[in-house]
This record gives C-alpha cells, structure tokens and sequence, in this order.
C-alpha cells in the first residue's frame, strides 16, 4: 500500500540534492531516507533515482512522479496550514493605511471592536493620502478606493463609495438652501482639492449625471480641514458620507441636495500578494466587510475615502 510520508521523503531528496541533505532536512538517518525511497520504488514498480557513491540522478520517470506528487503535496500542506490558521486566534500587530479622510468614525471604531475581540493584538494605523508601497513600508493592509492601477498587491472589493453636499445650518441660514445643482454657482463652495481655480464638480441625480462650476473663498487638499471649513460656515462642501455622519447627527452640518452624489466608485481593501493570508489580516478583512454591509443594509452610502481615485 502506497505510503504518503514515502513520497514526502522522495520529494525532499529531489530538492534538497542528496539523500545526506534531506535526512538532515526530515531528521531522520540517512538510512532511513534509503529504505523509504527503495519502498516507494517497489511499490510504483519503478526506478525513480540512480545513486552511486558520488552522484544522485533523477530518472525520467522519478522527474514526472516528483513533477505530479509534489504539486498534490502543496495541496495537502495548503489545507493542513488553513485548517491550522482557522484554529489560531489572531495575535500580534496589524499595520493599517487609510487616507486621512477615512481615519474618523468607521475606521476607529472598527479597529477598536478589533482590538476588544482579540486581546492579543495590537494595531498601528497610518493615515495619509499618499499611495504607500506596502511592502517597503511593512504595511499589511490599505484602505484605497476608484479605479485601482495594476500591481502584485490583491484586492477585496467591500462596496461602493460616494459623497454627499453639506453645509453649516449659518450657512443655510445666510445663503439659503440650493435646490437644483445649478444654484451652486451663486453659493460659496469648499474646494476639496489644491486650487480654487477651475473647479467643478460631477454629480448623479435624477436625470442622471450633471457637471456644474463652482467656486467658493476655501480649498484644500485634506478631508479634514474642508470638513472643518463646511462647519466654519464657509459654504457646501461634497463629503464621504463617514466623515459627515457625525456632525450632521449632532446638527453641525446639513445635507443639502439629497437627490445628488458623486459618481459612484469601488472601496478596496488592498493588501500585499502571498499564499497564505494571516489570521491577524484575515480576521480584521472579514470585521472591516461586516461592518460595510451593515452600513449598505440600512441604505447608507459607503464613503469615498480621498480627494482622488486612486
């Protein structure tokens, strides 16, 4: 009867090189590596190894065997490693980056729950609007949105994004309330971008997609400070639906315009190619994902988390 460890052995021989190196690899005596190979040799009915004293060849056949065998035994250690990561808790330290935008309500809390569930761990979050090579910067995940460029890194699609337009209840109070997107141009704007010069914006409303003008006396290039400008009063600005959600629950700000968003986009979570996703990553993937279709579910849009696609 064909014996599996048989064949673990004849394949640790043909990579290590010599019948010495694969004892030493399985740490086993050489002997034994030598009757296991003469049993597996018995029992396919073939020669798969010429040894002398000097030399280790591979018959055609022992390289066809080694060829098909070796691929079902990475099948094997495949399964036994997933079955071992589903059983492990996660542990040790996760490294996140997200753009400065989405570092507020959903992505903090979203790690804190991590952190409860999982006593083990430890989390480090990065956030900035600059494309990071997550390799170099040992980074296990990123958060990234819109049309994503090609790369070696693997890619989760969660959902989809878009903002909405808000304002300060003084700003509505001293400037009114747009009703069409072409009010726009007669209403101060906050710039999500580096100039105030030329800007427009696109948005999906009911008779489909409408580019209108804007201006305004503010622009910047971080989520941040134009959300501090909308609630300064300095006029309407376009915002992830997550960095809203807060000050419009507590009155700060007002949605303006609800027919209209942006054009919808695709939220990612992207993270650096590999056979074997740890636990600690898995686990807080699969958080990050629940927490977007529960968003979704109660007909929240999911936010667009930077100025530009990236």
């Amino acid at each position: 009867m064909l014996d599996l460890n048989d064949i673990v052995v004849f394949a640790r021989v043909i990579e290590a090189g010599s019948f010495t190196a694969a004892a030493r690899l399985l740490g086993m005596p050489k002997t034994t590596v030598s009757r296991r190979i003469a049993a597996l040799e018995r029992e396919v009915g073939v020669r798969l190894l010429q040894r002398t004293t000097r030399s280790l060849n591979v018959t055609d056949a022992g390289r066809l065997y080694y060829e098909q065998s070796s691929q079902a035994l990475r099948t094997i250690e495949d399964a036994n490693l997933q079955l071992a990561e589903a059983r492990a808790e996660p542990s040790g330290t996760i490294r996140i980056s997200a753009p400065v935008g989405f570092g507020g309500h959903f992505l903090s809390s979203a790690i804190f729950d991590f952190l409860a569930t999982y006593p083990k761990t430890k989390a480090e979050l990065c956030l900035t609007d600059d494309t990071l090579n997550l390799v170099e910067k040992g980074i296990d995940l990123a958060f990234r949105t819109g049309v994503l460029p090609d790369s070696t890194l693997i890619a989760r699609k969660l959902g989809s994004t878009h903002r909405i337009l808000c304002a300060s209840p003084d700003y509505i109070a001293r400037h009114g309330v747009p009703v069409t997107p072409a009010d726009l141009a007669r209403h101060h704007c906050v710039i999500a971008g580096p100039s105030i010069t030329n800007a427009h914006w696109v948005l999906d409303g009911l008779h489909g997609q409408e580019t209108v003008i804007v201006s305004g006396r503010f622009a910047a290039n971080e989520m941040q400070a134009v959300t501090a400008a909308a609630i300064a009063g300095y006029g309407i600005a376009q915002l992830p639906y997550q960095v809203a959600e807060v000050p419009n629950k507590d009155g700060r700000l007002r949605r303006v315009l609800d027919d209209y968003t942006t054009p919808v986009g695709g939220l990612y979570v992207v993270y650096p190619s590999s056979r074997h996703l740890s636990p600690l990553v898995k686990a807080f993937i699969e958080l990050a994902a629940e927490r977007l279709s529960a968003v979704s579910e109660k007909n929240e849009a999911v936010v667009d988390l930077s100025q530009s696609s990236r």
